[in-house]
């Protein structure tokens, strides 16, 4: 490939993990091009009003089986959409299908108080706004000054009015917040993504980095069990395929941190082609013609 090169690290760590067939499904899923995909900001904006604004424009959508706010539209690419009224008004959002699934899975509520521990840019901030239709007491963290601003920015775009930002790594938050539910969409390797074939991410990905991003993913999710009141549910979520980012960091929490496992129900993604996990509840999305690879767990506090 002339733009994109799979890492041989990542490749041998696929083969030990998936095998040779599974193994080539993922290289042939990372290079797809996949279709456009947004969101409909439910806040602002409703599915038939969307519908009309792309029909109004002659762009053709179809929508995921399992929700009728995540759009697929055919034939044109970003510039396109930010060009739609319905985008300057934050009445959709760009969003991968992938990454819609965590806060659906999480399914926040009118009256929690709910935590985002790794915000930025918002869009799963703003969907769990939308979700809980502003009705719950959102907390968004981001430790990043720049990457906090662009947090604000799609906040308040959208129209999501209960969210508070803290400017804060969440590892650092103090233990006397008590949520009714967190959603750690923790930073990885990004090995589910089309990223890692660019010709420069062998560089980023090597045994040491994974070993970094597991460690601090490890720390994120036993902070978020702290954060989590007793009795309560939280969703751990990556855009990695690789266990040592996924089953093996949410083992470990479960022995340290006091907590089980609620089976996410994979059956209601249908469409979503599923590799196979080790720890028996989770989810793991195969990267494919639609889809990014990207694992789901759903943890409850003793």
């Amino acid at each position: 490939m002339e733009q994109w090169e799979v890492p041989e690290f990542l490749k041998e760590k696929l083969k030990a993990q998936y095998g040779e067939e599974l193994t080539e499904r993922i290289l042939k899923g990372y290079t797809r091009e996949r279709p456009v995909t947004f969101r409909v900001n439910t806040l602002k904006a409703t599915e038939g009003k969307i519908k009309k604004c792309l029909e109004e424009e002659g762009i053709s959508y179809s929508q995921a089986a399992w929700s009728r706010e995540a759009m697929i539209v055919e034939k044109v690419r970003e510039p396109v959409v930010e060009k739609l009224p319905a985008y300057e008004a934050g009445e959709i959002y760009l969003q991968s299908l992938s990454s819609m699934i965590p806060v659906l899975a999480l399914a926040p509520a009118k009256g929690e108080s709910v935590l985002d521990m790794a915000a930025a840019p918002g869009g799963k901030t703003t969907q769990m706004a939308a979700v809980s239709e502003n009705m719950a007491s959102i907390t968004a963290c981001e430790k990043n000054k720049i990457r906090a601003e662009r947090l604000l920015y799609n906040i308040e775009k959208q129209g999501a009015s209960r969210v508070c930002v803290m400017t804060v790594d969440a590892r650092r938050l103090d233990d006397f917040f008590l949520f009714d539910k967190v959603l750690l969409d923790a930073p990885c390797t990004g090995s589910g993504t089309l990223d890692m074939c660019r010709k420069d991410s062998g560089s980023r990905l090597t045994e040491e980095a994974l070993k970094r991003s597991a460690k601090r993913q490890e720390e994120l999710l036993l902070k978020a069990l702290k954060l989590l009141k007793p009795g309560h549910e939280m969703v751990y979520s990556t855009c990695s395929i690789l266990e040592e980012e996924n089953e093996q960091v949410v083992k470990r929490a479960l022995r340290k941190g006091n907590a089980q496992i609620v089976p996410v129900r994979t059956e209601a993604f249908e469409g979503v082609f599923l590799l196979p996990v080790k720890l028996e509840g989770t989810m793991c999305i195969c990267p494919d013609e639609r889809y990014e690879g990207f694992f789901v767990a759903k943890l409850r506090k003793g």
